[in-house]
C-alpha cells in the first residue's frame, strides 16, 4: 500500500514535470515563431529621380507610397504575423548605363529585399532586369517592350500588354471610331517617334502588319535621339505631307511638350490633322505647362493603364495628397505593384525572394483590379494572362478614358481634320 502510494507519488511529479516542461517548450517554440515573423519586409522601386524622366518616376513613387501605407494601414502581411511593408527606393537615373549601375547597388546594397519594380522606360527596365535576374529578385514591370519577357527570364512579370499587343488592340478601335465619327476611314498616316525600346516595338509591330492591316499608307517616319532639341523639322514634314492622320511617340515630357508646341505653331493642332500617340507621355499634367487645353483637345494615346472607372477613391487621394490633376499609369500600376507583392507575400508565408517569385508564378489572383483586362496571374513567360489597354484622350482640360466602356469615364469622339 505504501509503495503504491510512493509509485504514485513519483507518477503524479513525473507528469506535472512533463506537463511545465511540454508547456515551457511550447511558449519557447512559439515565441521563437514570433521571433522568425520579420517586423518589415522590405520592397524595392527602382524608376528615374534624376534627369530628363524624373517627373514619371516621381509619380511612380506616389503610387508606391499609397499603395504601402493603404496596405499597412489595413494589417500589413497577415500570413507574417502583420508585418509592415517597407519602400526602399532607387533612382535608376536617365541612361541605360546609370540604371544598370543603380540595379548592381540595389541588389549588393539591400540583400534583403524580396521584390521590386521599375523602371518606366523599356530600356532602362532592359537594363535593371539583367542584374535583377543574376540576383534571383522578382520584379514587376508596366514597361511596354517585347523583348522584356521574351529572353527566357524567370524573375520578371510584366503586369502591361506588351507594345506589339497594344497596337493590335489599340489601332483598330481608334479606325473604327474614325470611321463612325466622320463617315471614312483614314488612308496615310506620318509617324513620329524616339528610339526608346518601347517606340522601336510599337513601330515594328505597325509597320509589320498593323499598318497595311488597316489600310494606311505610311507617308512620313521620322526618329529622334531623346532629349529632342528641335522639332520644327519633323513637324515641317508632316505639315508638307498632309497625312489623314499622326502617330506621335515621345517618352520624354520635354519632347512631347515641343512636338506639341511646334504642332501648335505650325497651325496643326486643334484636330487639323488627328493625332494619336502609344505613350503616357503626351497626356502628362506637365503638358498644360506648353500648350492651352485648346491645343491638346482631342489628342488620343494608346496607353497600357490610366485612372478609370473604379479608381475613383485613389484619384482623389492623389489630387488631396499630392496636388496630382489626375492619375496616370504611373500611379495606378505602381499602386497596383504594391498590393500584388501583397498578395505574393501572403501566399509565400515568408519573406523571401524566391518564395515570392513563386507566389507569383503560380498565382491565379482572379480578375485586375489595377490594371485592365484579364486576370491576377502569368504566364510562363511572365506576361500576365489577357492584359488588355485603355485608350485615353485629351477631352477639355483633362485627358479621360474612353475605352474600354467598361472602365470610360467619357465618351470618345473623332477630330475633324481640317
Amino acid at each position: 500500500m505504501g509503495q503504491d502510494n510512493a509509485s504514485d507519488k513519483t507518477s503524479k511529479t513525473s507528469l506535472t514535470r512533463r506537463t511545465v516542461l511540454s508547456g515551457a517548450a511550447a511558449i519557447g517554440l512559439s515565441s521563437v515563431a514570433r521571433a522568425q515573423a520579420p517586423a518589415e519586409v522590405k520592397v524595392g522601386l527602382i524608376v528615374p529621380l534624376s534627369g530628363i524622366y524624373t517627373r514619371p518616376g516621381q509619380v511612380m513613387k506616389m503610387g508606391a507610397e499609397m499603395g504601402i501605407e493603404h496596405i499597412n494601414a489595413q494589417g500589413g502581411i497577415k500570413s507574417l504575423g502583420g508585418a509592415k511593408m517597407k519602400l526602399v527606393v532607387i533612382d535608376c537615373g536617365d541612361t541605360t548605363e546609370k540604371a544598370k549601375n543603380a540595379a548592381q547597388r540595389m541588389v549588393a546594397q539591400e540583400t534583403d529585399l524580396v521584390a521590386a519594380t521599375g523602371s518606366y522606360l523599356s530600356s532602362f527596365t532592359l537594363a535593371v532586369t539583367e542584374v535583377t535576374e543574376r540576383a534571383e529578385l522578382p520584379v514587376l514591370t508596366l514597361s511596354y517592350s517585347d523583348l522584356l519577357v521574351e529572353r527566357g527570364f524567370k524573375f520578371i512579370f510584366q503586369t502591361a500588354a506588351p507594345a506589339s499587343v497594344q497596337s493590335q488592340l489599340g489601332l483598330p478601335e481608334l479606325m473604327k471610331l474614325a470611321e463612325k465619327a466622320s463617315g471614312k476611314r483614314p488612308k496615310t498616316v506620318a509617324m513620329l517617334m524616339d528610339n526608346t525600346a518601347t517606340s522601336v516595338a510599337t513601330a515594328k509591330a505597325l509597320k509589320e502588319k498593323l499598318l497595311a492591316q488597316e489600310g494606311l499608307q505610311l507617308m512620313v517616319e521620322e526618329v529622334w535621339t531623346p532629349p529632342l532639341s528641335d522639332a520644327t523639322s519633323l513637324i515641317q514634314k508632316v505639315r508638307a505631307a498632309k497625312p489623314d492622320l499622326l502617330l506621335f511617340m515621345p517618352n520624354a515630357v520635354s519632347d512631347a511638350k515641343l512636338g506639341l508646341e511646334k504642332i501648335n505653331e505650325f497651325g496643326l493642332g486643334q484636330g487639323k490633322i488627328p493625332t494619336v500617340s502609344f505613350s503616357i507621355t503626351v497626356a502628362e499634367p506637365d503638358m498644360l505647362q506648353s500648350v492651352t487645353p485648346e491645343v491638346v483637345q482631342g489628342i488620343m494615346t494608346i496607353v497600357a493603364n490610366w485612372g478609370c472607372k473604379g479608381h475613383e477613391d485613389i484619384i482623389a487621394e492623389l489630387k488631396a495628397k499630392y496636388k496630382e490633376p489626375w492619375a496616370t499609369q504611373n500611379v495606378i500600376s505602381t499602386y497596383g505593384d504594391m498590393w500584388l507583392m501583397k498578395a505574393a507575400l501572403e501566399k509565400a508565408g515568408k519573406a523571401d525572394r524566391l518564395a515570392v517569385a513563386d507566389a507569383f508564378r503560380t498565382m491565379d489572383g482572379g480578375p485586375a483590379k489595377y490594371y485592365p483586362g484579364g486576370q491576377l496571374k502569368f504566364d510562363e513567360k511572365g506576361r500576365r494572362v489577357g492584359a488588355g489597354v485603355v485608350i485615353v484622350q485629351w477631352q477639355n482640360g483633362v485627358p479621360v478614358t474612353v475605352y474600354p466602356s467598361d472602365l470610360a469615364q467619357s465618351s470618345p469622339f473623332w477630330p475633324k481634320k481640317a
